[in-house]
């Protein structure tokens, strides 16, 4: 076994959970920024831009979670398997059936959108300009979405090996590719064409053109302690259904989380345009999250699916129970400052008095449960590494049940309005947080 990985099964947990997690913090902080200053650039545009985001921000939601957390979740997962059993070969030819299944991805991602996308933005409430914008966004977004594809898988690839540093830096560096264009393509800065709204798209894209061009630079060298050689392009079966194995139950995972903000758009857009604007604001808003969560959350695939590999469960729990307290404290202290400075970062993306009361109510309900949003999210990472999903992913159903059944009931039997949405919501992070929790508890990774 390599020295790298002897370490990583042997260190002080702590201190090893720390120097895993410290350079993702700082790229998934950046790029959070940058998701944030994208929202204010469009905020300029006026509300019906920031609708349109709304509208769009499911299927683009779920084309990253995809790519980063399902398929990059399974890529890492493999790897990190591979390599704790001893076995690199294994490792390198699970990166060329990794590249392959993240080609065809983007592939039919696109391909679904453009025969039921807009069908699907009508039912959550688009019309008029902020349905032609929506769809505007989204086909530019797909147009390029293989390049998000092998920019998640890539990096998830790298990080499988436990190499955390290199992929932070071509995020940051990529993050500032992205918001210099964004600023630029959307408001004209920089003497850039000013293109409005679709100009968003097109920086993600550059961002994951820079981040797979450099990350497939630095995997054909011979420095990366897993290489994409030719020599280890053959395909197998097993391989494919090491990664399917991981991949296609956590598939249902952001499938559920984007029909729950789907169905929940819907709900909210029966309000009207500023309901829709801020609603999505306030679940933009919790990107602030995605640092901490991500950060610590990718570490632990890592971690715990190279004890797994090794047959060191109990080291592995225990890597859980740690990263998920440190994401759920952390989330719940997030959530909480958004609360008590609402007022104060409202009024930064909007002047719209009826679109800063639907955010500044939103994120008042639902900001208090952003411990068990943390707790959850970074325990379902982890379970990907230890390749156990089942109660991730029944935690996840069980959560788009009760937001969407809840939140119907609430305004069509209760005339509760969007408070009786938000609170379902709410209720649905609190039970999706401790099912997984109770579940790694109970030994859902032993019995696996």
């Amino acid at each position: 076994m390599n020295p790298r990985e002897k370490a990583l099964l042997s260190g002080p947990l702590w201190p090893l959970l720390l120097r895993m997690s410290a350079p993702n913090t700082l790229a998934f902080f950046i790029q959070a920024v940058v998701v944030l200053a994208e929202v204010w650039f469009i905020s300029q545009l006026g509300t019906a831009e920031l609708a349109a985001v709304a509208l769009a921000f499911p299927i683009i939601m779920l084309t990253q979670q995809m790519a980063f957390g399902t398929l990059g979740g399974a890529v890492a997962s493999a790897i990190a398997r591979s390599l704790g059993s001893g076995d690199t070969l294994r490792a390198e030819r699970l990166l060329w059936h990794a590249l392959v299944i993240a080609l065809g991805a983007g592939v039919v991602f696109l391909l679904a959108f453009l025969g039921l996308g807009k069908v699907l933005l009508v039912a959550m409430g688009g019309h008029g300009l902020v349905l032609v914008e929506a769809m505007s966004y989204c086909v530019t977004f797909l147009s390029g979405a293989i390049l998000i594809w092998l920019s998640g898988t890539l990096s998830a690839a790298l990080r499988g090996m436990g190499s955390m540093r290199f992929p932070a830096m071509t995020m940051i560096i990529g993050s500032g590719i992205q918001v210099t264009l964004a600023g630029g393509l959307i408001l004209g800065w920089f003497g850039l064409p000013k293109l409005g709204l679709v100009g968003a798209p097109l920086s993600v894209i550059a961002n994951g053109a820079f981040v797979s061009l450099v990350s497939f630079v630095k995997l054909s060298h011979q420095s990366a302690r897993v290489q994409l050689k030719l020599s280890q392009l053959l395909f197998e079966k097993a391989l494919f259904n090491d990664i399917f194995n991981v991949a296609l139950p956590a598939f249902l995972a952001p499938v559920f989380n984007v029909g729950t903000i789907i169905l929940l758009t819907g709900l909210v857009g029966q309000f009207g345009d500023a309901a829709l604007a801020g609603y999505g604001l306030g679940a933009r808003i919790e990107f602030l999250m995605i640092p901490l969560i991500f950060s610590v959350g990718t570490a632990m695939s890592t971690l715990v699916g190279i004890h797994v590999g090794a047959k060191k469960i109990a080291r592995a729990e225990s890597i859980g129970w740690l990263g998920g307290c440190v994401t759920g404290l952390g989330s719940g202290m997030i959530g909480l400052t958004l609360v008590l400075t609402s007022h104060h970062w409202i009024t930064l993306f909007t002047a719209d008095s009826a679109t800063y009361l639907v955010a500044k109510q939103y994120i008042e309900i639902v900001g208090l449960c952003f411990t068990f949003q943390g707790l959850g999210l970074s325990l379902y990472l982890a379970s990907q590494g230890a390749n156990a999903m089942k109660w991730p992913v029944i935690a996840t159903i069980l959560r788009f049940v009760v937001a969407i059944l809840g939140g119907w009931v609430a305004v069509n039997y209760f005339s509760s309005g969007l408070s009786g949405v938000f609170y379902s919501s709410a209720v649905a992070m609190i039970l999706f947080g401790l099912m997984i929790a109770v579940s790694l508890k109970m030994g859902a990774w032993r019995k696996h």
